[in-house]
């Protein structure tokens, strides 16, 4: 699993479980820290291999260090699988809110 930013898009890589979301939130957290961070932040999930429910956990922790900073965060390409388990738990619409 990797993260890597580019273009002000940061591009998540591989296999997004419980064993290795802590070193993706670690590697956020340091993007997200940046003085010269965009009004608003995308993430792109094309090159994510797989998921599990801590990857929502993930995507709502995203959000929560967006709205402390005031950021705006879009997720571009969210896997059917990771939409299904956010709609499974009822906060699809936190995750990607309707536009």
């Amino acid at each position: 699993m990797s993260t890597v930013a580019a273009n002000e898009v940061l591009r998540v890589e591989g296999n997004l479980s419980y064993e290795t979301i802590p070193a993706v939130l670690a590697r956020t957290e340091e993007f997200a820290a940046r003085a010269d961070l965009p009004q608003e932040v995308r993430i792109d999930f094309a090159a994510v291999t797989g998921v599990d429910s801590a990857a929502v956990a993930l995507l709502l922790e995203w959000r929560r260090m967006a709205l402390v900073r005031k950021k705006t965060l879009v997720f571009e390409n969210l896997p059917a699988n990771l939409l299904a388990l956010a709609k499974l738990y009822g906060v699809a619409e936190l995750i990607q809110p309707e536009s």
